[in-house]
């Protein structure tokens, strides 16, 4: 009698349609239903943006609930994942785009002072390791208010602390780190992000994500203008660190400040939920994106998923509402093969409206085919 199959899915989020865990239960209904008998376990995933802490708590670590300070100052309630002496932190959570009030964009005076308030909270409560994820930033503050929230001054010419935003830091002079709190300097940080940029320049944080939180062209001048001087404060060694200009510069403060060292999201989260553990007795592993793109090749959740379960011999297939790379790309990533929504409904919007149910069928037809 053949055994049962053990089908690990570890999807990351489809995104402005489903989160990572409700693409796991869609795929896992489908593969059900054609195989009562599969073993699934759901790990769903993320590469360090919104979704990170979920998958951790969905992995089984505490979920602690905070109020913290949104990208705008307006309180709101706010998550982290614990086990043991780490925390799992997620800026997407505290002050990501999702956080304004209204959706209403404020590029020049947005902060990151919630992630501070955060992080402080973790270190108080024990932590000893704080792993930042770093995406979906509302700000381009080069992480000064994460600093100030820490307990940092930043200050102008005459001694007066500097409001919130990231225009504000044009008049940067000084930054009095003696009040930072006592438990950062012996935590350790970790920064999980999918990005390599520096803070400044063509492929700095203004010019490639300002845009994105509603910053025009003059703002944007604005901004890489008040960067440069907080660079220039804080050492531009750091500034020019793949990963510095990773949320709106929040890499560049905790590199230069905190001592945190940047690492591929995804490959921070496979480690801490001791991934390699969960492939061992799998024959068959299923992940994917809202889209698996070219841009999907360079670092992101799925990639690395897949990565994992070849070097474990477990066979990968992915899926996607959308999948625009050829077969040959993904036989060289090492999947075995991909399913995309778009094969059973070609409608874009149609598509992300019915997600779940036309993921059941795709789990559905990797149960007939792979299985």
């Amino acid at each position: 009698m053949t055994a049962a199959p053990r089908v690990l899915l570890a999807p990351d989020k489809f995104k402005g349609s489903l989160t990572a865990f409700e693409v796991a239960a869609a795929l896992a209904a489908g593969i059900a239903a054609v195989r009562p008998d599969a073993e699934i376990r759901r790990v769903p995933i993320a590469d360090g943006g919104d979704g990170t802490v979920d998958a951790f708590v969905a992995a089984g670590w505490e979920r602690v609930e905070t109020i913290a300070p949104g990208p705008t100052g307006v309180p709101a309630p706010a998550a982290y994942a614990v086990r043991g002496d780490t925390a799992v932190v997620e800026l997407a959570e505290v002050v990501g785009l999702l956080k304004l009030p209204g959706g209403q964009f404020d590029p020049l005076g947005a902060g990151t002072e919630g992630l501070g308030v955060v992080i402080a909270d973790a270190l108080d409560r024990g932590a000893t390791h704080i792993v930042l994820g770093l995406g979906g930033s509302a700000s381009t503050d080069g992480g000064a208010g994460l600093l100030r929230a820490l307990g940092a001054r930043v200050l102008d010419a005459t001694d007066l602390e500097l409001p919130s935003g990231g225009a504000a830091l044009a008049r940067a002079t000084r930054i009095d780190r003696s009040g930072l709190h006592p438990k950062a300097a012996a935590a350790r940080f970790t920064l999980a992000c999918d990005v390599d940029n520096p803070l400044l320049g063509p492929k700095g944080a203004v010019a490639v994500y300002a845009t994105q939180k509603g910053a025009d062209a003059e703002q944007r001048t604005i901004l890489e203008a008040a960067l440069t001087t907080w660079a220039n404060l804080l050492g531009l060694e750091f500034a020019e660190r793949p990963g510095a200009g990773a949320a709106g510069g929040t890499g560049f403060g905790a590199l230069a400040v905190l001592g945190a060292r940047v690492r591929s999201g995804i490959e921070v989260l496979l480690e801490l939920l001791d991934f390699p553990a969960l492939l061992r007795d799998a024959t068959l592993v299923v992940t994917g994106e809202g889209a698996l793109d070219a841009q999907s090749l360079h670092g992101k959740a799925p990639i690395g998923v897949c990565h994992a379960a070849r070097t474990a011999g477990v066979p990968v297939v992915a899926v996607a509402g959308r999948v625009q790379l050829p077969l040959d790309a993904l036989h060289t990533a090492g999947f075995t093969t991909a399913y995309s929504l778009s094969d059973l409904q070609p409608d874009p919007a149609r598509s992300m409206a019915n997600a779940a149910q036309l993921l059941e069928q795709v789990g559905a037809r990797i149960a007939e085919h792979e299985l």
